[in-house]
């Protein structure tokens, strides 16, 4: 997922600088907290998801929040990243989310087309706060 990711986005530091661990990566799958979906043909990636569940405090229930969807650009308006927010549905319901959630760069027209056809569009401000 990390080398589909670092290729498809462009961002091989991000996702290839570091590449975690093998008990940290069990760990996560073993997270309930976590999802992660992939998409193939043939034995060969095609797609990616990476979501995270969070669970709200003004109610009891979740929402969940793709974080990161990839498609291989051969592989791409082919259906591969509506199949898996299609797949990834009933996983969030299961684990309590009433919304599935996710953002898109002004920069991205495809992933704003696909989300728009998908759900309903907030315009939004995203701000990183560093914690160091």
């Amino acid at each position: 997922m990390n080398a589909l990711f670092a290729t498809e986005f462009d961002d091989p530091e991000s996702y290839a600088g570091a590449s975690p661990g093998a008990a940290y990566v069990a760990d996560l799958l073993a997270n309930p907290g976590f999802i992660a979906l992939v998409a193939g043909d043939g034995g060969v990636l095609t797609g990616a998801l990476a979501a995270y569940v969070l669970p709200k405090f003004e109610q009891a229930r979740s929402e969940v929040y793709i974080y990161d969807l990839a498609v291989v650009e051969a592989h791409r308006r082919q259906g591969i990243a509506t199949a898996m927010i299609e797949a990834l549905k009933p996983i969030a319901k299961s684990r309590g989310a009433w919304v599935i959630y996710v953002q898109a760069d002004h920069t991205d027209p495809p992933a704003i087309a696909l989300y728009t056809k998908l759900g309903v569009r907030e315009d939004v401000l995203h701000f990183d706060v560093p914690v160091d």
